[in-house]
């Protein structure tokens, strides 16, 4: 099965929120619909960034990095190359995912 982290943009607040599941659309369209308490009242939100995981424990580890200091340095950089009216980045994965792996599209 496969297994997604993702990075959200609120449009209201301006500030981003990190996920994990193994249903990126579905639920992406809970954040969107409200059903997701950590985001109901920072919507509308947009999907700037995700990458794809063979398994839950690799997932779940990036998303604890992306949640950490190193992690947030990374998600700025991320942010201003969206905000600057880039291609929002999307990665392609391999097992093992650190940020010297990352593959942009």
């Amino acid at each position: 099965m496969n297994y997604y982290i993702y990075i959200l943009y609120s449009l209201k607040d301006k500030r981003l929120y990190v996920g994990c599941t193994s249903n990126l659309s579905s639920r992406i369209k809970r954040h969107n619909n409200g059903a997701v308490d950590a985001t109901k009242h920072r919507r509308p939100l947009e999907i700037i960034y995700y990458e794809n995981f063979d398994n839950k424990v690799d997932a779940f580890n990036r998303e604890r990095f992306l949640k950490s200091l190193w992690g947030s340095r990374l998600k700025t950089n991320m942010l201003k190359k969206y905000l600057s009216g880039k291609k929002a980045a999307k990665t392609i994965c391999f097992t093992n995912c650190s940020p010297e792996h990352l593959v942009v599209e």
